[in-house]
């Protein structure tokens, strides 16, 4: 893990614990599955609270969020979700999630859940297999396939999603790659590993690399957005088909 992110998720585990509001604190994403790097990782957290975070509580949740964001965290994309106990295994609850310096409300997804199970880590409490369900390659299956079914189809139906969002472009073929591993191994794939399983032509591919690594790579719109709507809209509605009663 690099120092001065391992210094910044020490820092805001201190501060929550300081506060009283988590029991918990777990690293999933990137971070958790060797694939991170500086500069283009989001950092993606987990918090276990033992009741609901509102009121007063949250506040102090935003301030410490808006403080580690103007000066340690900068530019790090630190989120974090906060999960109350009593509903953690509840999938469809949403929780107060802070992410891109703002706090929504956003449940924990079967995707995510999975990531924490197989290869997350504390910063604090324990670790999240001793508060998780355990995890089998058919529940990975499960988890990619409600994740093409769920946001990515409502994406394929509003192709204009992918001219407006430039970052939806490199998002969906990811996805789409992880999504299509996940359903045929029963297995996680990386961000990095999945650029390589990505069906885009050679050229977007090479920008999809030099994207992840950090590089300012600009792809043309037009056709970068078509051949990611395009494969976002085949991938999915082949999941639906397979699904269909």
């Amino acid at each position: 893990m690099p120092t001065n992110v391992d210094f910044v998720l020490r820092e805001l585990g201190r501060r929550l614990e300081a506060a009283g509001v988590v029991d918990a604190l777990w690293v999933g994403g990137s971070l958790a599955t060797g694939d991170y790097v500086p500069g283009v990782s989001d950092l993606d957290l987990v918090a276990v609270t033992s009741e609901p975070v509102v009121g007063d509580a949250l506040e102090q949740v935003v301030r410490i969020h808006e403080e580690l964001d103007a000066g340690l965290a900068r530019g790090m994309d630190l989120g974090c979700q906060y999960a109350d106990a009593g509903r953690l295994l509840h999938i469809a609850i949403k929780h107060p999630t802070w992410t891109h310096g703002e706090m929504v409300e956003r449940s924990v997804s079967l995707v995510t859940r999975a990531e924490l199970v197989l290869h997350g880590f504390p910063v604090l409490g324990p670790p999240p297999h001793e508060l998780l369900p355990p995890v089998t390659p058919d529940d990975v299956r499960s988890a990619a396939r409600a994740e093409l079914a769920g946001y990515w189809s409502y994406a394929a139906r509003r192709p204009q999603m992918f001219l407006r969002l430039p970052v939806m472009v490199d998002l969906g073929l990811t996805a789409m790659a992880r999504g299509r591993h996940a359903l045929s191994t029963g297995e996680l794939l990386t961000k990095t590993a999945a650029i390589e399983q990505a069906r885009a032509p050679r050229w977007l591919a090479d920008d999809l690399r030099a994207r992840r690594r950090g590089e300012c790579t600009t792809s043309p719109r037009w056709r970068a957005a078509y051949a990611a709507w395009r494969d976002v809209r085949r991938t999915t509605s082949s999941v639906m088909r397979s699904t269909a009663p």
